[in-house]
């Protein structure tokens, strides 16, 4: 522990805390996320954890609505005040916060956040205008937020990186909407599909679907290769995992989708983080031979 930075071991258990949410509540990110450059790793889990305990809360807490609001509010009232100072008693908001001080994450992002997690508790059908404002504030934020980590930083203000960012996690929000859809539906009471019926979809409503999440990862797949380093091999193997998986809801068609959670298989995962890896390996070579 330096004067410099006196809740340096604090920090560490933090960031440790955040680790193990990301490796308990999604395989197929943490398995990507080991291709990050490990400065870089910390931060994406932190990132990573924060978001995932306000989305807890609010599908824990939708039997009692007023208690989510309560939770989700003060979540962000905290989250704003250990930004602004630096330190939070909770681990996995005081992770978020050394992050976000740290490459500048501020209102702008993580605002719309909460915003889409009390609309959680207020929306139950959403209208196209709702939705869009919804994935914007918990998906598109979450991957400009993670675009700022990479490389050290730097990259937030790079408009085309951006965009590609915010395709990313767009993407990402809606492969989980169809491969969720049952749950979100019956469990939460939740219609994430504007026009659409989530417990009747048709075949056509899922290729419609799977057809929108393959525009956002050709709009992504075109900024990935701008990302410099090893963190490229970390975002081309989330994107070709969450492309694999969509590729499997449209092959399940209406009746696998609503059947239950379509899955990719953990060896075709490593398959695909291996072969993401090897060719972005390739590509930083032949990068690096050029110059």
């Amino acid at each position: 522990m330096t004067p410099s930075n006196p809740h340096a071991e604090f920090t560490a258990a933090a960031r440790a805390c955040a680790e193990v949410l990301l490796r308990r509540y999604s395989t197929s990110f943490a398995l990507a996320c080991r291709l990050l450059a490990p400065a870089t790793r910390p931060h994406v889990a932190a990132i990573y954890a924060w978001a995932r305990v306000a989305d807890e809360v609010v599908d824990g807490a939708m039997d009692d609505p007023a208690a989510a609001r309560e939770l989700i509010a003060e979540a962000r009232r905290r989250t704003h005040g250990a930004i602004a100072r630096g330190l939070d008693p909770d681990p996995v908001t005081h992770a978020f916060a050394e992050t976000a001080r740290r490459f500048g994450i501020g209102a702008r992002l993580v605002d719309p956040f909460y915003d889409s997690m009390e609309a959680d508790v207020e929306i139950a059908v959403h209208s196209r205008e709702s939705l869009g404002r919804y994935i914007h504030g918990s998906a598109e934020v979450i991957g400009e937020m993670c675009l700022r980590t990479f490389a050290g930083g730097g990259l937030g203000d790079d408009d085309e990186l951006a965009a590609g960012a915010r395709a990313l996690g767009a993407a990402f929000q809606k492969v989980n909407f169809l491969r969720d859809v049952r749950e979100d539906s019956v469990r939460l009471g939740r219609n994430y599909l504007p026009g659409r019926d989530p417990l009747a979809l048709t075949d056509r409503d899922v290729r419609e679907l799977a057809d929108e999440v393959d525009a956002d990862l050709r709009l992504a797949r075109v900024a990935i290769d701008r990302i410099p380093g090893r963190d490229r091999l970390a975002v081309l193997a989330a994107h070709d995992l969450f492309a694999e998986l969509n590729v499997r809801l449209r092959a399940a068609g209406a009746a696998g989708v609503s059947a239950g959670r379509v899955r990719v298989p953990d060896p075709v995962k490593l398959a695909v983080i291996a072969r993401a890896a090897a060719g972005g390996r390739r590509a930083l070579r032949a990068a690096g031979a050029a110059r």
